[in-house]
């Protein structure tokens, strides 16, 4: 986007592109799946699962916001940048006003957690409260982990185990065997979009001093990471049918295959922003693997 162009966007815009609504499909894939095994199991609550959606939503949108002033003030972000434009860095919004952003998003986030320990208790404060501070001490604070290689981790844990298992505690009030499978699944598939990311950022990371996972095991290693991660979340399905924990019916998520095979080649192939073809496609691609899943789960 040229700088002319950027004189030419309203507020609503503005606050969009620090949104980076693109990323949301994949915040809601782990919700969609914890909402899939609570009504297979007859627990399905609407006014939490509406509550788990829209906390996941903004969960997603307060650390997009955060790394996007944090990562300024950092000088993460710069001229050189190949991924989607950072407002802060643009100048189309100043530092405090994207805090002041993040914060109120980060206030709804906590309202909505209030309904949500109070229809299901004292553990999802505990949930809410860490995820907060993970999104925000990923690339903001004296040590952000993001800077340290620990992003992977905080994506699994946050984005993964804790959005599918706990869409479902909070509507069955306890967890299953197949929810903790499942959001193991879905751990993975969410961490892959971040390994895009950081596979795309090596050199201009590296040149900023941000150790990303990516940074510490190099365009090879970063790869196989991906890799690792896809064929664990095609072997789960299959733990989960011949465990007995679900029918083979949850095997329909193999039908995303072909389109697995289309993201290895491109992460294989391409470099720089070419990768943001392959960033998009996997956040598409943990969607599309969700939904399968869940049509499998409840048949």
């Amino acid at each position: 986007m040229e700088e002319n162009d950027h004189n030419k966007l309203s507020k609503v815009q503005i606050w969009l592109l620090a949104a980076r609504p693109r990323t949301l499909p994949a915040a809601a894939s782990p919700v969609i799946v914890g909402i899939a095994l609570a009504l297979a199991d007859g627990l399905f609550r609407l006014g939490p699962a509406l509550a788990a959606l829209l906390t996941a939503l903004l969960l997603q949108i307060g650390a997009n916001i955060a790394n996007d002033v944090f990562d300024f003030y950092r000088g993460a972000d710069t001229a050189e940048r190949k991924g989607p434009l950072r407002v802060t860095q643009a100048g189309l919004l100043t530092p405090g006003q994207t805090l002041a952003g993040m914060w109120v998003t980060f206030a709804l986030t906590s309202l909505l957690g209030i309904y949500l320990a109070y229809v299901a208790g004292w553990p999802v404060i505990i949930i809410g409260m860490a995820a907060i501070a993970a999104a925000i001490l990923y690339t903001g604070g004296p040590h952000p982990f993001g800077y340290y290689g620990l992003g992977d981790l905080f994506v699994f844990i946050f984005f993964g185990l804790a959005a599918v298992g706990g869409t479902y505690y909070v509507q069955a009030g306890h967890l299953s065997t197949a929810a903790m499978w499942a959001a193991i699944l879905m751990g993975l598939l969410t961490t892959n979009i971040l390994v895009v990311n950081n596979l795309r950022d090596i050199e201009t990371d590296r040149r900023a001093g941000k150790l990303t996972m990516a940074v510490r095991l190099g365009e090879r290693g970063t790869r196989l990471e991906y890799l690792l991660c896809l064929a664990g979340a095609y072997l789960v399905p299959l733990f989960m049918w011949v465990s007995g924990l679900s029918s083979a019916w949850v095997l329909l998520s193999w039908l995303s295959i072909p389109m697995a095979l289309r993201l290895v080649r491109q992460i294989y192939r391409d470099t720089g922003r070419s990768l943001n073809l392959a960033l998009a496609g996997t956040g598409q691609f943990e969607l599309l693997f969700g939904i399968l899943l869940s049509i499998g789960i409840l048949l």
